[in-house]
C-alpha cells in the first residue's frame, strides 16, 4: 500500500480523518496477515515508510505507524504519505542447549 492522506477532508470532521487513516491501515495489516503464507516462512512482516512525500518518508515500526501519523497531524502537516509493503518473515530460533546470554555462571535466570 503506498497512499497519501490528506488531513483536510470536507466530508468528515477533523477529528474523525485520524480515525479513518487509522482504520485503513488496520483494515490493509489485517487482509494481508490472512493471506496464506509461503513454505517455510513463519509470518508476514511489513516495511513501513511515514512522511510528508514519498521522497522524505522515513522507515517505521509497523506498530508506530499510527503514532507517527497523529504525530504529524499535530505538527500540523496537510497530507501525509503512508507507504506498507509485506514481505514474508522467519522467526530465528534459540539454539536447545545454549546458556542464556548475559547471566554470570551459578546464576538462574529471573
Amino acid at each position: 500500500m503506498k497512499k497519501k492522506f490528506e488531513f483536510a477532508d470536507t466530508n468528515r470532521k477533523p477529528g474523525l480523518v485520524f480515525d479513518a487513516i487509522k482504520h485503513e491501515i488496520r483494515k490493509y495489516l489485517k487482509r494481508e496477515r490472512r493471506k496464506p503464507l509461503p513454505e517455510g516462512i513463519d509470518f508476514w512482516d511489513f516495511d513501513c515508510k511515514v512522511g510528508g512525500s514519498a521522497e522524505d518518508a522515513v522507515a517505521v515500526h509497523p506498530g508506530d505507524v499510527e503514532k507517527a501519523i497523529g504525530e504529524a497531524q499535530a505538527g500540523g502537516a496537510v497530507a501525509i504519505y503512508v507507504e506498507i509493503l509485506a514481505k514474508p518473515g522467519q522467526r530465528l530460533r534459540k539454539s536447545v542447549g545454549a546458556p542464556d546470554e548475559g547471566l554470570d555462571q551459578g546464576q538462574s535466570p529471573p
